[in-house]
């Protein structure tokens, strides 16, 4: 990988013979399997039994879980927060599990649509709650850097999952709290 780097370094224009430029294939590769790490998570190794028993039956919320990935359409980044809820059907999930499983989503190359599903069907999956709801909000550095450059855009997605789709008063509730 690092000599395609190189590569493309050299077809910029630029002398990767240079001293600032000598290393950077390698901290480039170093770099993107970092911010690619999420395809080799495993989400039943993240969760790791972090399951309880508890009685509440009322919505558990996670909000303002920073999150950094790369679109898919130009490798570029998308820095945004996720909102995660769910309602306990007799077991809640450790909160930094909340949080592993956002990064792990993240972590890919993505579109912001994709992630969001995948962020919500994640949680219902491991925690077989009674629904489960996410919002993300993030800007887009293609939106941003290059391309229409509109600086103050940003995307939300929303997934509803069980109680939350269903139940209009559900999803109210999630809505109100995230504004809060």
């Amino acid at each position: 990988m690092a000599t395609h780097y190189r590569e493309l370094l050299s077809g910029l224009g630029e002398d990767v013979q240079r001293e600032g430029l000598v290393d950077t294939p390698t901290r480039a590769v170093k770099a993107l399997k970092y911010l690619t790490r999420g395809y080799h998570l495993d989400l039943e190794e993240i969760v790791n039994n972090a399951l309880f028993a508890s009685d509440n039956d009322e919505m558990v919320l996670l909000k303002d879980i920073e999150l950094y990935s790369l679109c898919e359409h130009h490798v570029l980044p998308v820095i945004g927060k996720a909102h995660v809820a769910y309602l306990p059907n007799g077991r809640v999930i450790g909160l930094s599990k909340i949080a592993r499983i956002v990064d792990m989503f993240a972590a890919r190359l993505q579109i912001q649509e994709n992630m969001t599903r995948q962020i919500a069907e994640a949680i219902m999956k491991v925690t077989q709650a009674r629904g489960v709801g996410v919002v993300v909000e993030a800007r887009h550095m293609c939106m941003t850097m290059r391309g229409i450059e509109k600086q103050n855009s940003s995307m939300t997605t929303s997934v509803m999952l069980g109680a939350f789709r269903e139940d209009p008063r559900t999803r109210e509730e999630f809505l109100d709290l995230i504004r809060r």
